[in-house]
Protein backbone atom coordinates (compact mmCIF):
# COMPACT_ATOMS: atom_id res chain seq x y z
CA UNK A 1 0.00 0.00 0.00
CA UNK A 2 1.51 3.32 -1.09
CA UNK A 3 1.46 6.37 1.22
CA UNK A 4 -1.26 8.01 -0.88
CA UNK A 5 -3.38 4.85 -0.59
CA UNK A 6 -2.68 4.38 3.12
CA UNK A 7 -3.54 7.95 4.16
CA UNK A 8 -7.33 7.87 3.58
CA UNK A 9 -7.59 4.38 5.08
CA UNK A 10 -5.67 5.56 8.13
CA UNK A 11 -7.90 8.61 8.60
CA UNK A 12 -11.04 6.48 8.44
CA UNK A 13 -9.54 3.99 10.89
CA UNK A 14 -8.79 6.80 13.35
CA UNK A 15 -12.38 8.05 13.16
CA UNK A 16 -13.71 4.54 13.83
CA UNK A 17 -11.29 4.08 16.74
CA UNK A 18 -12.21 7.38 18.38
CA UNK A 19 -15.95 6.74 18.06
CA UNK A 20 -15.60 3.21 19.45
CA UNK A 21 -13.45 4.45 22.34
CA UNK A 22 -15.97 7.12 23.34
CA UNK A 23 -18.88 4.67 23.26
CA UNK A 24 -17.08 1.97 25.25
CA UNK A 25 -15.76 4.54 27.73
CA UNK A 26 -19.31 5.77 28.39
CA UNK A 27 -20.35 2.23 29.26
CA UNK A 28 -17.22 1.67 31.36
CA UNK A 29 -17.79 4.83 33.40
CA UNK A 30 -21.43 3.87 34.05
CA UNK A 31 -20.16 0.53 35.36
CA UNK A 32 -17.82 2.32 37.76
CA UNK A 33 -14.63 1.84 35.75
CA UNK A 34 -12.16 4.61 34.86
CA UNK A 35 -12.24 5.69 31.19
CA UNK A 36 -8.84 4.11 30.55
CA UNK A 37 -10.39 0.66 31.07
CA UNK A 38 -12.87 1.47 28.32
CA UNK A 39 -9.99 2.44 26.05
CA UNK A 40 -8.27 -0.90 26.68
CA UNK A 41 -11.44 -2.88 26.03
CA UNK A 42 -12.31 -0.94 22.87
CA UNK A 43 -8.92 -1.82 21.41
CA UNK A 44 -9.61 -5.52 21.93
CA UNK A 45 -13.15 -5.23 20.52
CA UNK A 46 -11.87 -3.71 17.27
CA UNK A 47 -9.41 -6.56 16.78
CA UNK A 48 -9.92 -10.18 15.71
CA UNK A 49 -11.37 -11.05 19.14
CA UNK A 50 -14.75 -9.48 18.25
CA UNK A 51 -14.97 -7.34 15.08
CA UNK A 52 -12.70 -9.71 13.17
CA UNK A 53 -14.74 -12.67 14.44
CA UNK A 54 -18.16 -11.24 13.56
CA UNK A 55 -17.29 -9.13 10.49
CA UNK A 56 -13.88 -10.23 9.21
CA UNK A 57 -14.28 -8.37 5.91
CA UNK A 58 -15.08 -5.09 7.65
CA UNK A 59 -12.19 -5.51 10.08
CA UNK A 60 -9.76 -6.26 7.25
CA UNK A 61 -10.97 -3.23 5.30
CA UNK A 62 -10.72 -0.88 8.27
CA UNK A 63 -7.34 -2.11 9.52
CA UNK A 64 -5.33 -3.58 6.63
CA UNK A 65 -1.71 -4.51 7.20
CA UNK A 66 -0.63 -1.41 5.29
CA UNK A 67 -1.75 0.99 8.04
CA UNK A 68 -0.72 -0.98 11.12
CA UNK A 69 2.68 0.69 11.17
CA UNK A 70 0.92 4.07 11.10
CA UNK A 71 -1.27 3.03 14.04
CA UNK A 72 1.86 1.94 15.89
CA UNK A 73 3.63 5.26 15.36
CA UNK A 74 0.51 7.23 16.27
CA UNK A 75 0.11 5.15 19.40
CA UNK A 76 3.74 5.78 20.35
CA UNK A 77 3.13 9.54 20.10
CA UNK A 78 0.20 9.14 22.46
CA UNK A 79 2.27 7.06 24.90
CA UNK A 80 5.13 9.56 24.90
CA UNK A 81 2.84 12.51 25.59
CA UNK A 82 0.89 10.60 28.23
CA UNK A 83 4.03 9.44 30.05
CA UNK A 84 5.34 13.00 29.98
CA UNK A 85 2.21 14.06 31.85
CA UNK A 86 2.57 11.16 34.28
CA UNK A 87 6.14 12.23 35.05
CA UNK A 88 5.00 15.81 35.56
CA UNK A 89 2.43 14.69 38.12
CA UNK A 90 4.82 12.31 39.89
CA UNK A 91 5.91 13.46 43.32
CA UNK A 92 9.59 12.57 43.80
CA UNK A 93 9.25 13.60 47.44
CA UNK A 94 6.81 10.74 48.03
CA UNK A 95 9.69 8.27 47.71
CA UNK A 96 11.85 10.26 50.12
CA UNK A 97 9.04 10.54 52.65
CA UNK A 98 8.50 6.78 52.81
CA UNK A 99 11.80 5.23 51.78
CA UNK A 100 11.39 2.16 53.97
CA UNK A 101 7.88 1.31 52.77
CA UNK A 102 8.61 2.09 49.11
CA UNK A 103 11.76 -0.05 49.10
CA UNK A 104 10.02 -2.98 50.78
CA UNK A 105 6.87 -2.87 48.66
CA UNK A 106 8.70 -2.38 45.36
CA UNK A 107 11.18 -5.16 46.08
CA UNK A 108 8.49 -7.65 47.02
CA UNK A 109 6.12 -6.45 44.29
CA UNK A 110 8.80 -7.07 41.66
CA UNK A 111 10.67 -10.17 42.85
CA UNK A 112 7.69 -12.31 43.94
CA UNK A 113 5.62 -11.99 40.72
CA UNK A 114 8.83 -12.31 38.70
CA UNK A 115 9.64 -15.62 40.39
CA UNK A 116 6.08 -16.92 40.20
CA UNK A 117 5.84 -15.83 36.56
CA UNK A 118 8.95 -17.80 35.63
CA UNK A 119 7.52 -20.84 37.40
CA UNK A 120 4.12 -20.66 35.71
CA UNK A 121 5.77 -20.13 32.30
CA UNK A 122 7.89 -23.27 32.76
CA UNK A 123 4.71 -25.15 33.65
CA UNK A 124 2.90 -23.71 30.61
CA UNK A 125 5.71 -24.64 28.24
CA UNK A 126 5.67 -28.24 29.43
CA UNK A 127 1.87 -28.42 29.56
CA UNK A 128 0.57 -26.70 26.42
CA UNK A 129 3.64 -25.34 24.64
CA UNK A 130 3.05 -21.59 24.97
CA UNK A 131 6.59 -20.76 23.88
CA UNK A 132 7.47 -19.55 20.41
CA UNK A 133 9.49 -21.74 18.08
CA UNK A 134 13.13 -20.73 18.04
CA UNK A 135 12.96 -18.93 21.39
CA UNK A 136 14.79 -20.41 24.37
CA UNK A 137 12.43 -21.68 27.11
CA UNK A 138 14.54 -19.74 29.60
CA UNK A 139 14.05 -16.50 27.67
CA UNK A 140 10.32 -17.14 27.29
CA UNK A 141 9.92 -17.86 31.02
CA UNK A 142 11.94 -14.79 31.97
CA UNK A 143 9.75 -12.63 29.74
CA UNK A 144 6.56 -13.90 31.40
CA UNK A 145 8.10 -13.18 34.82
CA UNK A 146 8.93 -9.61 33.82
CA UNK A 147 5.46 -9.09 32.31
CA UNK A 148 3.81 -10.16 35.57
CA UNK A 149 6.14 -7.92 37.60
CA UNK A 150 5.13 -4.75 35.75
CA UNK A 151 2.80 -2.14 37.22
CA UNK A 152 0.80 0.15 34.93
CA UNK A 153 2.20 3.37 36.35
CA UNK A 154 0.52 5.81 33.92
CA UNK A 155 -2.77 3.99 34.38
CA UNK A 156 -2.21 3.96 38.11
CA UNK A 157 -1.63 7.73 38.06
CA UNK A 158 -4.79 8.22 36.02
CA UNK A 159 -6.94 6.05 38.32
CA UNK A 160 -5.60 7.84 41.40
CA UNK A 161 -6.19 11.28 39.87
CA UNK A 162 -9.71 10.43 38.67
CA UNK A 163 -10.69 9.08 42.09
CA UNK A 164 -9.24 12.12 43.88
CA UNK A 165 -6.93 10.09 46.13
CA UNK A 166 -3.58 11.57 45.11
CA UNK A 167 -3.36 13.40 48.45
CA UNK A 168 -3.74 10.25 50.53
CA UNK A 169 -0.97 8.22 52.07
CA UNK A 170 -1.85 5.11 50.06
CA UNK A 171 -2.17 7.11 46.84
CA UNK A 172 1.30 8.62 47.14
CA UNK A 173 2.79 5.28 48.24
CA UNK A 174 1.21 3.48 45.28
CA UNK A 175 2.52 6.07 42.82
CA UNK A 176 6.05 5.86 44.23
CA UNK A 177 6.04 2.05 44.27
CA UNK A 178 4.49 1.84 40.81
CA UNK A 179 7.15 4.08 39.30
CA UNK A 180 9.99 2.17 40.95
CA UNK A 181 8.45 -1.19 40.00
CA UNK A 182 8.35 -0.16 36.36
CA UNK A 183 11.93 1.09 36.32
CA UNK A 184 13.09 -2.26 37.73
CA UNK A 185 10.85 -4.21 35.35
CA UNK A 186 12.07 -2.35 32.26
CA UNK A 187 15.68 -2.91 33.25
CA UNK A 188 14.86 -6.61 33.61
CA UNK A 189 13.15 -6.52 30.21
CA UNK A 190 16.39 -5.17 28.74
CA UNK A 191 18.15 -8.18 30.29
CA UNK A 192 15.61 -10.54 28.70
CA UNK A 193 16.08 -8.92 25.30
CA UNK A 194 19.83 -9.34 25.77
CA UNK A 195 19.28 -13.02 26.54
CA UNK A 196 17.23 -13.41 23.38
CA UNK A 197 19.91 -11.67 21.32
CA UNK A 198 22.55 -13.90 22.90
CA UNK A 199 24.62 -10.89 23.86
CA UNK A 200 25.28 -8.69 26.89
CA UNK A 201 25.44 -5.68 24.59
CA UNK A 202 21.77 -4.63 24.94
CA UNK A 203 21.99 -4.76 28.73
CA UNK A 204 25.19 -2.74 28.85
CA UNK A 205 23.76 -0.24 26.39
CA UNK A 206 20.57 0.16 28.42
CA UNK A 207 22.38 0.61 31.73
CA UNK A 208 25.15 2.85 30.43
CA UNK A 209 22.86 4.87 28.22
CA UNK A 210 20.34 5.19 31.04
CA UNK A 211 22.94 6.68 33.39
CA UNK A 212 24.07 9.10 30.68
CA UNK A 213 20.50 10.06 29.88
CA UNK A 214 19.62 10.66 33.52
CA UNK A 215 22.63 12.93 33.90
CA UNK A 216 21.75 14.94 30.81
CA UNK A 217 18.09 15.34 31.76
CA UNK A 218 18.39 16.10 35.46
CA UNK A 219 21.59 18.15 35.37
CA UNK A 220 21.48 19.95 32.03
CA UNK A 221 17.94 19.49 30.70
CA UNK A 222 16.21 20.63 33.89
CA UNK A 223 18.03 23.98 33.82
CA UNK A 224 17.47 24.57 30.13
CA UNK A 225 13.78 23.76 30.39
CA UNK A 226 13.39 26.03 33.43
CA UNK A 227 15.06 28.86 31.49
CA UNK A 228 12.83 28.29 28.47
CA UNK A 229 9.65 28.21 30.56
CA UNK A 230 10.59 31.44 32.36
CA UNK A 231 11.86 33.39 29.32
CA UNK A 232 9.83 36.50 28.45
CA UNK A 233 10.95 36.14 24.84
CA UNK A 234 9.02 32.92 24.34
CA UNK A 235 5.27 32.71 24.02
CA UNK A 236 3.17 29.62 24.70
CA UNK A 237 3.58 28.30 21.14
CA UNK A 238 7.37 28.60 21.30
CA UNK A 239 7.42 26.85 24.69
CA UNK A 240 5.30 24.05 23.28
CA UNK A 241 7.80 23.70 20.42
CA UNK A 242 10.77 23.53 22.81
CA UNK A 243 8.94 20.97 24.94
CA UNK A 244 8.00 18.81 21.95
CA UNK A 245 11.55 18.79 20.60
CA UNK A 246 12.94 17.86 24.03
CA UNK A 247 10.31 15.20 24.53
CA UNK A 248 10.82 13.48 21.19
CA UNK A 249 14.60 13.70 21.46
CA UNK A 250 14.40 11.97 24.84
CA UNK A 251 12.03 9.36 23.44
CA UNK A 252 14.40 8.72 20.54
CA UNK A 253 17.42 8.29 22.78
CA UNK A 254 15.81 5.94 25.31
CA UNK A 255 14.28 3.92 22.46
CA UNK A 256 17.69 3.50 20.86
CA UNK A 257 19.37 2.34 24.08
CA UNK A 258 16.61 -0.18 24.84
CA UNK A 259 14.77 1.53 27.71
CA UNK A 260 12.02 2.59 25.29
CA UNK A 261 10.44 5.90 24.51
CA UNK A 262 8.00 5.95 27.41
CA UNK A 263 10.72 6.23 30.03
CA UNK A 264 12.48 9.04 28.25
CA UNK A 265 9.19 10.92 28.25
CA UNK A 266 8.59 10.08 31.91
CA UNK A 267 12.00 11.43 32.95
CA UNK A 268 11.44 14.67 31.02
CA UNK A 269 8.13 15.03 32.84
CA UNK A 270 9.84 14.68 36.22
CA UNK A 271 12.50 17.24 35.25
CA UNK A 272 9.99 19.71 33.80
CA UNK A 273 9.62 22.93 35.85
CA UNK A 274 6.48 23.42 37.94
CA UNK A 275 5.36 26.93 37.00
CA UNK A 276 2.20 28.51 35.54
CA UNK A 277 3.98 28.74 32.17
CA UNK A 278 4.71 24.99 32.29
CA UNK A 279 1.09 24.29 33.22
CA UNK A 280 0.02 26.22 30.13
CA UNK A 281 2.28 24.05 27.97
CA UNK A 282 0.80 20.86 29.36
CA UNK A 283 -2.69 22.21 28.83
CA UNK A 284 -1.81 22.53 25.13
CA UNK A 285 -0.03 19.20 24.69
CA UNK A 286 -1.83 16.67 26.89
CA UNK A 287 -5.39 16.64 25.48
CA UNK A 288 -4.41 15.78 21.90
CA UNK A 289 -2.06 13.02 23.08
CA UNK A 290 -4.47 11.46 25.55
CA UNK A 291 -7.70 11.82 23.58
CA UNK A 292 -6.56 11.26 19.99
CA UNK A 293 -3.26 9.38 19.84
CA UNK A 294 -3.32 7.10 22.90
CA UNK A 295 -6.38 5.11 21.70
CA UNK A 296 -4.38 4.17 18.59
CA UNK A 297 -1.98 2.21 20.79
CA UNK A 298 -4.81 0.24 22.40
CA UNK A 299 -6.20 -0.61 18.99
CA UNK A 300 -2.78 -1.69 17.71
CA UNK A 301 -2.50 -4.02 20.72
CA UNK A 302 -6.05 -5.25 20.18
CA UNK A 303 -5.24 -6.17 16.57
CA UNK A 304 -2.62 -8.58 17.92
CA UNK A 305 -4.94 -10.14 20.52
CA UNK A 306 -6.91 -13.26 19.63
CA UNK A 307 -9.21 -14.31 22.45
CA UNK A 308 -10.65 -17.02 20.20
CA UNK A 309 -7.50 -18.97 21.05
CA UNK A 310 -8.86 -19.33 24.60
CA UNK A 311 -11.45 -21.77 23.23
CA UNK A 312 -8.72 -24.34 23.83
CA UNK A 313 -9.53 -25.62 27.37
CA UNK A 314 -5.87 -26.08 28.24
CA UNK A 315 -4.93 -22.56 27.16
CA UNK A 316 -7.93 -21.13 29.03
CA UNK A 317 -6.91 -23.01 32.18
CA UNK A 318 -3.38 -21.69 31.80
CA UNK A 319 -4.73 -18.15 31.35
CA UNK A 320 -6.78 -18.43 34.55
CA UNK A 321 -3.71 -19.74 36.36
CA UNK A 322 -1.67 -16.77 35.12
CA UNK A 323 -4.32 -14.32 36.34
CA UNK A 324 -4.39 -15.94 39.80
CA UNK A 325 -0.61 -16.05 40.04
CA UNK A 326 -0.35 -12.44 38.90
CA UNK A 327 -2.78 -11.25 41.58
CA UNK A 328 -1.22 -13.30 44.37
CA UNK A 329 2.31 -12.32 43.33
CA UNK A 330 1.69 -8.58 43.01
CA UNK A 331 -1.21 -7.72 45.29
CA UNK A 332 -0.37 -10.31 47.94
CA UNK A 333 3.35 -9.61 48.03
CA UNK A 334 2.88 -5.83 48.08
CA UNK A 335 0.30 -6.08 50.86
CA UNK A 336 2.57 -8.32 52.93
CA UNK A 337 5.59 -6.08 52.42
CA UNK A 338 3.58 -2.99 53.37
CA UNK A 339 2.43 -4.63 56.58
CA UNK A 340 5.97 -5.71 57.45
CA UNK A 341 7.10 -2.12 56.83
CA UNK A 342 4.62 -0.93 59.44
CA UNK A 343 1.77 0.32 57.26
CA UNK A 344 -1.79 -0.06 58.65
CA UNK A 345 -3.97 -2.81 57.10
CA UNK A 346 -6.21 -0.30 55.27
CA UNK A 347 -3.18 1.38 53.67
CA UNK A 348 -1.46 -1.91 52.80
CA UNK A 349 -4.55 -3.40 51.14
CA UNK A 350 -5.14 -0.31 48.98
CA UNK A 351 -1.52 -0.08 47.89
CA UNK A 352 -1.63 -3.77 46.94
CA UNK A 353 -4.80 -3.29 44.88
CA UNK A 354 -3.41 -0.24 43.07
CA UNK A 355 0.02 -1.62 42.12
CA UNK A 356 -1.67 -4.83 40.95
CA UNK A 357 -3.06 -2.97 37.90
CA UNK A 358 -0.87 -3.77 34.90
CA UNK A 359 -2.83 -2.45 31.91
CA UNK A 360 -0.92 0.00 29.77
CA UNK A 361 2.65 -0.87 30.73
CA UNK A 362 2.12 -4.59 30.34
CA UNK A 363 0.64 -3.98 26.90
CA UNK A 364 3.73 -1.96 25.99
CA UNK A 365 6.01 -4.77 27.19
CA UNK A 366 3.98 -7.34 25.26
CA UNK A 367 4.30 -5.34 22.06
CA UNK A 368 8.05 -5.06 22.65
CA UNK A 369 8.24 -8.83 23.09
CA UNK A 370 6.11 -9.38 20.00
CA UNK A 371 8.33 -7.10 17.92
CA UNK A 372 11.44 -8.89 19.22
CA UNK A 373 10.00 -12.28 18.25
CA UNK A 374 9.84 -13.58 21.84
CA UNK A 375 6.08 -13.86 22.30
CA UNK A 376 3.77 -16.32 20.56
CA UNK A 377 0.18 -15.31 19.67
CA UNK A 378 -1.17 -17.61 22.42
CA UNK A 379 1.12 -16.16 25.10
CA UNK A 380 0.35 -12.62 23.92
CA UNK A 381 -3.39 -13.25 24.32
CA UNK A 382 -2.98 -14.82 27.76
CA UNK A 383 -0.96 -11.87 29.06
CA UNK A 384 -3.39 -9.34 27.56
CA UNK A 385 -6.09 -11.10 29.59
CA UNK A 386 -3.93 -10.69 32.70
CA UNK A 387 -3.56 -6.98 31.96
CA UNK A 388 -7.31 -6.54 31.49
CA UNK A 389 -8.41 -8.48 34.58
CA UNK A 390 -5.88 -6.92 36.97
CA UNK A 391 -6.80 -3.43 35.76
CA UNK A 392 -10.59 -3.93 35.67
CA UNK A 393 -10.60 -5.30 39.23
CA UNK A 394 -8.88 -2.19 40.65
CA UNK A 395 -11.85 0.20 40.87
CA UNK A 396 -14.34 -2.35 42.30
CA UNK A 397 -11.75 -3.54 44.83
CA UNK A 398 -11.06 0.02 46.01
CA UNK A 399 -14.79 0.72 46.29
CA UNK A 400 -15.28 -2.45 48.32
CA UNK A 401 -12.45 -1.45 50.67
CA UNK A 402 -14.03 2.01 51.08
CA UNK A 403 -17.39 0.48 51.99
CA UNK A 404 -15.76 -1.98 54.37
CA UNK A 405 -13.85 0.73 56.20
CA UNK A 406 -16.91 2.98 56.28
CA UNK A 407 -18.85 0.23 58.04
CA UNK A 408 -16.02 -0.18 60.52
CA UNK A 409 -15.75 3.58 61.02
CA UNK A 410 -12.02 3.48 60.18
CA UNK A 411 -10.19 6.84 60.18
CA UNK A 412 -6.76 5.47 59.27
CA UNK A 413 -6.92 6.70 55.68
CA UNK A 414 -7.94 10.23 56.60
CA UNK A 415 -5.46 10.60 59.43
CA UNK A 416 -2.57 9.27 57.37
CA UNK A 417 -3.43 11.45 54.40
CA UNK A 418 -3.40 14.55 56.61
CA UNK A 419 -0.11 13.53 58.14
CA UNK A 420 1.63 13.10 54.79
CA UNK A 421 0.28 15.68 52.34
CA UNK A 422 1.09 15.18 48.69
CA UNK A 423 0.56 17.93 46.14
CA UNK A 424 1.19 15.95 42.97
CA UNK A 425 4.12 18.24 42.13
CA UNK A 426 7.75 17.36 42.57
Amino acid sequence: MSPSEAAPVFFLAVVVILVAVRLVCLVAVKLGQPPVVGEMISGVLLGPSLLGLLLPGVQAALFPDGIRSLLYVGGQIGLVIYMFGAGYEFNVGSIKQSRKSVAAISSAGTLVPLTLGVGVAVLGSAWIGIGKEGVSPVTSAAFVGVALAITAFPMLARIITERGIAATRFGSLALACGALDDVLAWLLLAVVLGMHAGSAGPVALALGGGVLFAGLVFVVGRRLLARAMSSDRLGVDQRVLVTAMTLFAAAWFTDVIGLYAVFGAFCVGIAFPRTPAADAVLAKIMPIGRIVFLPLFFTYSGLNTRFALLADPKLLAFAVLCVVVAIIGKLGASWGAARLAGEPPSIASRVGVLVNARGLMQLIALNVGLAAGIVSPALFTVLVLVALVTTIMTAPALSWLDRRDARKGSTEILLTAEAVPVTGKS
